[in-house]
């Protein structure tokens, strides 16, 4: 029995072909589910252009979508999988046009050619959106898994180096203990006691007696 599953997202739609497998479906009681994948679509919203094919080019979807986003939203490099089974697929970031390419590069010796799609951030998302319902869901290859690693130190930015860390440092306190040296041989300037200046006017009821003193006789 054929069965169609559609994860269908604004700007993306994903859809898979596929059959029941009998002899699972005897103790599975879950209805409508793909064992065995015929065909997979990938339909862009705004685009003429699609990617399909069989259970392989759906594995490598969905890794290489996973992979890119987690790259793009960290910031950090993740290293490409060169033992990827053709039809490969890889994700290019055009910054300068915030665009991101999607290309399906089949068998060498086949007829097939390359295909290569622009996608905006937005269409980026709901393929990744996309990617995720059909994962998921228990109903649709349940046996597909991400291949995701962790990445390992050679793959990660450069740490600044010990030494180009510690420079600043061992200035300040260089400069700090230059400072500090001069003060201790320059002489301190001599401490003057303040001279107080007097009025230039002495008011004249402050020579005056407030009161007269009586004459003797």
């Amino acid at each position: 029995m054929s069965v169609i599953k559609q994860y269908s997202l604004p700007n993306c739609n994903l859809i898979l072909e596929g059959m029941e497998d009998v002899s699972e479906s005897e103790t599975n009681s879950l209805n409508n589910q793909i064992s065995i994948l015929i065909n997979a679509e990938c339909h862009f919203i705004g685009s003429n252009q699609n990617l399909s094919g069989g259970r392989v080019f759906l594995e490598n979807l969905a890794n290489t979508v996973s992979s890119y986003t987690q790259e793009l939203l960290s910031g950090l490099p993740r290293p490409q999988n060169k033992d990827q089974e053709y039809p490969k697929i890889s994700l290019e970031n055009l910054a300068e046009q915030d665009i991101h390419r999607l290309t399906l590069e089949p068998e060498p010796d086949g007829e097939a050619h390359p295909v290569a799609i622009d996608l905006t951030t937005v269409q980026l998302f709901d393929l990744v959106e996309a990617v995720d319902q059909f994962l998921i869901d228990e109903t649709s290859l349940s046996d597909v898994t991400l291949q995701l690693k962790s990445i390992s130190k050679r793959h990660r930015p450069p740490e600044e180096p010990l030494a180009e860390r510690v420079i600043p440092f061992l200035t300040g306190t260089a400069t700090l203990a230059i400072v500090s040296f001069l003060f201790w041989i320059i002489p301190p300037p001599p401490i003057e006691k303040p001279v107080e200046s007097l009025p230039e006017s002495i008011p004249v009821e402050e020579v005056l007696p407030n009161e007269t003193e009586p004459t003797q006789e």
